[in-house]
């Protein structure tokens, strides 16, 4: 019987060892990629993903008020700030395999899933570049503490699909559009050459991810017949606990299909959210 999609999925958030995991992932991508090249994709199948994703004994993950700063000047910052993208990164990987998993019932081409199973692949590519930029510097991934409310947006969406759509990619993935800009000037200043190349490669792949949060919401939307704008605000006010802060990277966010009357008015609503991805 043929592995399903969802089976693939499952291994993966299963897999504790952050290179475990991304090397898994990539695997499984190269296969779905390959077999739908070919018109021989295995079945999506119904296997429940976990309610939490597997994870390595470090980093130690502390509530976000408990995580230490550093200057970002200092190498020290610089290496503080390659480790929390890191932590993102990886969470990434878990939070695109579960949306393939997640909600079984819901109906959508399989271009849904060539999406977001191609978002994944590139999430475990970033953690491996960053894994790279980290060892330059004499450090890996595990050696800080890291965010420990990474997963609560998909806690939060496990019942949602819409929530998770507007949530993930379309809040806390395009806040990541609002602030690479400024890290990579940041790793500019170091002369860090090596971080730069990594960093651009992901600017530019997650402005994707976001378009793919918002196509799939807008396709949903367009199902129910509903206002995707009003829509999306009163599923951001549900399901996210913050305001949403300006500055906002208008250019990209527009690329990735988000205008700005979807985002604006959140900056002044009180929101109820978990931390975003930045």
């Amino acid at each position: 019987m043929n592995v399903s999609l969802r089976d693939m999925a499952v291994e993966v958030l299963s897999t504790a060892d952050p290179h475990a995991k991304v090397a898994l992932s990539r695997a499984h991508a190269t296969t779905w990629r390959d077999a739908r090249a070919t018109g021989t994709e295995p079945p999506l199948g119904r296997k429940a993903p976990p309610d939490f994703p597997a994870r390595p004994a470090s980093p130690e993950l502390l509530n976000p008020r408990d995580v230490p700063h550093r200057k970002p000047g200092t190498e020290a910052g610089r290496i503080a700030m390659l480790h929390a993208i890191a932590h993102i990164e990886l969470n990434a990987v878990d939070l695109h395999w579960d949306l393939v998993a997640r909600f079984p019932d819901v109906e959508f081409p399989l271009g849904f899933f060539d999406d977001w199973v191609k978002a994944a692949d590139e999430e475990s590519k970033h953690f491996k570049l960053l894994s790279d930029c980290l060892q330059s510097y004499g450090s890996q991934y595990g050696a800080l503490p890291a965010h420990a409310g990474m997963w609560q947006a998909a806690t939060d969406t496990a019942q949602d699909i819409m929530g998770r759509l507007a949530v993930v990619p379309m809040v806390l993935e395009a806040r990541g559009l609002d602030v690479t800009p400024g890290m990579i000037k940041l790793f500019q200043q170091a002369k860090d050459t090596q971080t730069v190349a990594a960093l651009n490669v992901i600017y530019a792949e997650e402005v994707a991810h976001v378009a793919y949060g918002s196509k799939w919401f807008h396709f949903l939307c367009g199902r129910e017949n509903l206002d995707p704008k009003i829509a999306f605000h009163g599923l951001v006010k549900r399901y996210f606990h913050s305001k949403l802060r300006p500055p906002f990277n208008e250019e990209k966010r527009a690329e990735a299909g988000l205008a700005p009357d979807f985002y604006w008015p959140l900056t002044e609503a009180e929101l109820q959210t978990p931390a975003a991805l930045t």
